[in-house]
Parts: structure tokens; C-alpha cells; sequence
């Protein structure tokens, strides 16, 4: 019999770079957490901590001292004055795809202990169709793709879901539009996106909402504030709460081990998948 899990593990990515993904999954964790839920972001990016430099913050161990078994999951936790919890992936996003079994079984125990204590988990991933990226979205309960409205974007959104939707068999992908011009305009630009998707992979793609544009946003990013500290009665921080909201109202994904152990038992699944 299947129980609710308490974390929901969320995967924010993005077709390829300058889209704000990482602004995005920032601002998402910070709002979701101002509604008074326990979140924390694994920012997975390999080449810079792009989440943790957004929040002004540098944590002194990342998740590669947990991989190596030089440290414990908690002491790779660093707390930002928000509350909010992060874990710097730094370069080790392939490593956590190919884990040892021995790794493997103590990164299930580990992150099921945090179980009872994490509302959300927003993993900030690499923007792209590297295979490991896609492989470690795939892990997630809920795929969240921020998109852009210019062909280029489009036609980068669009390779990303086709990949996750044909080799990967995922049926739920969400899209958040950044920077919009208007409301009519993000709508616009998920209807194209969601009708291409439904003609050629027969897949329909599902809107979470949108974030317009707002210069504010980009001076609360310079001062590693988010928008919703920074300039709570802007533009910005109305969509991000918004954002917050419809994210939190999803069905919840319910799994027999837990939204934490079932997301790393995925990540063995590839291990084994990969070795067999």
C-alpha cells in the first residue's frame, strides 16, 4: 500500500543558458518557504554555484565530501539566513547517476532521514541535453522547464522535452515563462510549445504559470536578494508567490519509500542500469 511522501522532489532546468532558470528556482524556494514550508535547494550546476552565489552564500563541503564518504549528509547542509537549506552539488552531478552500491545504500539512508523534516526539495540542474543532466531529472518527482520567448529558446525547450518524453518516458512536464512581456504573451508562448509537443510526441505539456518582466528582479539577483525581500510589492515578487502557490497546490507524488528514497532509488536504478 502506498503512502503520501513528505518531501516533494522538484527538478527546475531549462533548454540552455541566460533563461533565469537558476533566478527562478531561487525565488520558487524562497517564496515556498515564506508560505512557511521546510525547502531546500541542491544547486547541481557543474561549472558554478549558480544558486548559491544568487543567495550570497558559499558553503565549505559539498556533495562530493558525501559521495567520498568524507562527510555526513548534515554536515554538507549549509542554512542561509532565510532558512532555506542548500547543498553545493559542485561537479558532481555524473557521480551521483554511477554510484557505488555501498554509496548508493548510504545516500538512501542519509536523505530518507531528512525525510520527516523537508517539504521540498528544488534540485537548480544544468541547463542542456547532456545525457547525465536529463538521466538525474528524470529522478524527480516533478520536472519543472523554464522557457524564454524567442525561437531560439523554443527550439532549445523543444529538444529537451522530446528527449525526456522519448527516451525517457516522463508524461508530466511543467513550463514556467520568464520575462514576459504580458500574461497573454506567456500563454502564448506554452500553447506553441504544448501544441508542438501534442502534434509530433503526442504529449501534452502542462503551464504552472509565468514570471513578467521586472527590472527588479535582476537588481534583487545583484544584490543575492530574492525579489520577494527586495522589492516585495514588485511585479516580480506578486508572479514568484504566485508561482509558489500553484506549485505547492500539485498533486502530491505518492511513493511507498518516500519522496527522498525514492528519488535516489532512481538514481541506483540508472547505477544498475548502467552495469548490468
Amino acid at each position: 500500500m502506498q503512502i503520501q511522501t513528505h518531501t516533494q522532489v522538484i527538478g527546475i532546468t531549462s533548454g540552455r543558458n541566460g533563461v533565469g532558470k537558476t533566478t527562478v528556482s531561487v525565488n520558487l524556494a524562497v517564496a515556498l518557504h515564506n508560505m512557511g514550508y521546510e525547502v531546500m535547494i541542491l544547486d547541481a550546476n557543474p561549472s558554478e554555484s549558480n544558486a548559491l552565489t544568487a543567495l550570497g552564500a558559499q558553503c565549505l563541503f559539498n556533495l562530493g565530501h558525501f559521495i567520498s564518504g568524507e562527510k555526513n549528509l548534515k554536515d554538507i547542509i549549509f542554512v542561509r539566513h532565510y532558512g532555506i537549506k542548500l547543498i553545493d552539488g559542485a561537479k558532481t552531478i555524473e557521480s551521483m547517476t554511477t554510484l557505488k552500491p555501498d554509496q548508493a545504500t548510504r545516500a538512501l539512508q542519509q536523505f530518507s532521514d531528512l525525510e520527516e523534516s523537508l517539504d521540498f526539495l528544488i534540485i537548480d540542474l544544468p541547463p542542456g541535453t547532456d545525457p547525465s543532466v536529463l538521466s538525474f531529472m528524470a529522478c524527480t518527482g516533478r520536472r519543472l522547464l523554464v522557457i524564454r520567448g524567442d525561437k531560439e529558446g523554443l527550439a532549445d525547450a523543444y529538444a529537451m522535452v522530446k528527449i525526456l518524453c522519448s527516451d525517457f518516458q516522463l508524461d508530466r512536464i511543467y513550463i514556467i515563462v520568464n520575462a514576459a512581456k504580458t500574461a497573454q504573451e506567456a500563454q502564448n508562448l506554452f500553447n506553441h510549445l504544448n501544441n508542438v509537443s501534442t502534434k509530433f510526441l503526442n504529449r501534452e505539456l502542462h503551464y504552472l504559470g509565468c514570471i513578467k518582466q521586472d527590472e527588479l528582479i535582476v537588481e534583487a539577483s545583484k544584490n543575492n536578494k530574492a525579489v520577494t525581500e527586495f522589492a516585495p510589492t514588485s511585479q516580480a515578487a506578486h508572479d514568484i508567490r504566485h508561482l509558489a502557490l500553484s506549485t505547492s497546490e500539485l498533486e502530491r507524488k505518492e511513493y511507498a519509500e518516500g519522496g527522498l528514497g525514492h528519488f535516489v532509488q532512481r538514481i541506483i536504478h540508472l547505477h544498475d542500469l548502467k552495469t548490468s
